[in-house]
């Protein structure tokens, strides 16, 4: 089979792989759509250290080809949606509930960083039982694929955010992640929702998707505008889907005291991340601090289908452009070098 790989740090391209076989607990489907995130690019330039021909991707849905003797509720030919990740469920983290973290920090994330991902025309699952869902009837692959990742990531964004109901929440940067977050945030009954992004095609589905308010940061103060559409007081929640140190520091000053700060960013460079110390209270000023990794999981998988399956979202906006596999290395350019407007990359098998 063909597959898309990071060759070497900064270096990506084709190469034939064998089709992998499962053990008696796996599956291994056969790829249908895809799509390419950020973390992709972040992997590709040295993020988690070097990889060689490392097959990339992490997002995918697909059709069941084979399955292990011990695989109970699933057959080839079944439609299925795989969790970006795939924790081993029987881990004491796992157990603790905290199984994207299974065996190490970030442990249950292993496509693309400690196995081969999905952008292939086969991809192996672990624990196939509790990592795959059967994808319903009425909803479409190239909609069920955002919920690999965007949709998971961005709704525990703001479930994390601990959003009350009318409260007030803002999600700085609008990439996908953003917008989920967004989207997750009037699904959690915020009464004001304030995107942060100075793109207009990001600040449109930003509207889309429930922000009341955009500040655009290339115009404005985001600290002073947000003071000023809260009353002073700041937001019960501010989510930061960007993984940058600015970013971060802002969202500790926009918050208020007793509010969250809810991370779903991915710190790709840099040592440290610095927390402006006179907003934080000198440590004291009952600020949380949550920060998570994309839940997977079949539970979690059958939720957000439900959310598509009823017309709660529509991720498909999102889709700006779209490639078939043979053109791949297109695609991830467009895609890492946030050419012609790009929001969000489908791949079509």
């Amino acid at each position: 089979m063909k597959a898309f790989v990071m060759r070497e740090i900064g270096r990506v391209g084709f190469v034939d792989k064998p089709v992998p076989k499962p053990g008696p607990n796996d599956a291994v489907v056969r790829t249908t759509r895809a799509l390419i995130c950020t973390s992709d690019s972040h992997t590709v330039h040295g993020g988690i250290g070097p990889r060689q021909d490392l097959t990339l991707g992490h997002e995918a849905v697909g059709v069941v080809a084979d399955v292990g003797s011990e695989v109970r509720d699933f057959r080839p030919g079944d439609r299925v949606l795989v969790g970006a990740i795939t924790p081993d469920w029987g881990q004491r983290a796992a157990q603790a509930g905290y199984a994207s973290q299974s065996g190490a920090p970030l442990g249950g994330w292993k496509f693309s960083n400690t196995k081969d991902g999905v952008f292939a025309e086969y991809f192996h699952v672990n624990d196939a039982d509790a990592n795959m869902a059967k994808i319903p009837d009425e909803v479409a692959d190239e909609a069920a694929v955002y919920c690999a990742d965007m949709l998971s990531t961005g709704f525990m964004g703001a479930e994390n955010g601990n959003i009350p109901i009318g409260g007030t929440v803002a999600v700085l940067a609008q990439g996908p992640v953003g917008l989920m977050c967004t989207a997750g945030a009037r699904l959690r009954g915020a009464g004001l929702v304030i995107g942060v992004e100075s793109v207009p095609a990001r600040q449109e589905l930003a509207r889309t998707y429930g922000a009341d308010e955009i500040v655009d940061f290339s115009k404005e103060d985001v600290v002073e505008r947000t003071m000023e559409l809260t009353g002073g007081e700041g937001v019960d929640a501010a989510i930061e889907a960007l993984g940058a140190d600015l970013t971060f520091q802002t969202a500790v000053k926009i918050t208020k005291p007793g509010g969250t700060v809810s991370n779903t960013g991915y710190f790709g460079e840099g040592e440290f991340v610095q927390i402006p110390r006179v907003d934080w209270g000198v440590g004291m000023a009952d600020k949380t601090i949550a920060s998570g990794l994309c839940p997977g999981g079949r539970l979690r998988m059958e939720q957000l289908l439900r959310v598509l399956a009823f017309e709660r979202v529509d991720p498909t906006l999102m889709t700006s452009h779209t490639f078939p596999f043979d053109q791949m290395e297109q695609a991830f350019e467009v895609s890492d070098k946030k050419l012609d407007d790009v929001v969000k990359v489908l791949v079509t098998f």
